[in-house]
């Protein structure tokens, strides 16, 4: 059994990052809601709380609401809350992945996503955004970046990772580039560090101040 779960892992950590359309991505989501938790968190999985840790480092008012962008199963929202953040909203394509996360306690409200849907948040709703392994090959496209500032206010924060997929890709690395040189976010944080131990696999965590103007 325990041979099969690993041949089950390896099928959707090859696959998802192959994935680019996003009614293919709702539907390998759907598939993996079941063993997601296990195989990730089974592969050693770090990006989540080092993501949560250095946004607790800039964000001293725990009960500042944040939008956790592509929650899925909750990892991130449960990383948040070990933190001590207290008003937690998810957003995901998955609905099995969101059922996951409802049971876990620590969201005030979940919403389901349909593909290319932004969240429905204006600016000032939330005082952070986390977006954990969400601007990914196989998750959101790289546009998503200017989404998620666009409902962030001046001032408010977007916590980000970059896997090594992600860091290969231009679009993603170019996007965030840009946003820093032109001034439309200030770079907060910065790291470079383990996201799945046991494959060897690394990210970039950053925190971002979207500034005024």
């Amino acid at each position: 059994m325990r041979a099969n779960l690993g041949r089950m892992a390896n099928h959707f950590f090859d696959k998802v990052y192959k994935t680019t359309n996003q009614d293919a991505v709702e539907t390998l989501y759907d598939d993996w809601a079941a063993t997601y938790d296990d195989d990730v968190e089974g592969s050693g999985y770090k990006t989540a709380g080092r993501v949560a840790a250095a946004l607790a480092a800039q964000l001293p008012q725990r009960d500042t609401p944040i939008l956790d962008f592509a929650c899925g199963t909750g990892l991130s929202g449960k990383a948040l809350a070990a933190e001590g953040f207290s008003v937690i909203d998810g957003c995901d394509l998955s609905q099995p992945m969101l059922e996951t996360a409802r049971a876990r306690g620590v969201y005030r409200h979940l919403a389901k996503l349909e593909p290319d849907q932004a969240p429905d948040a204006a600016p000032g709703d939330y005082g952070a955004i986390a977006a954990i392994g969400a601007l990914s090959p196989g998750a959101a496209p790289a546009h998503y970046l200017e989404i998620l500032l666009g409902c962030l206010a001046p001032g408010g924060l977007l916590a980000l990772s970059y896997n090594d997929h992600t860091l290969a890709e231009p679009d993603y690395t170019d996007r965030l580039a840009r946003a820093i040189e032109n001034g439309t976010v200030a770079e907060r944080f910065r790291e470079h560090g383990d996201h799945l131990v046991k494959l060897g696999s690394k990210s970039t965590v950053y925190v971002l101040e979207k500034q005024a103007g």
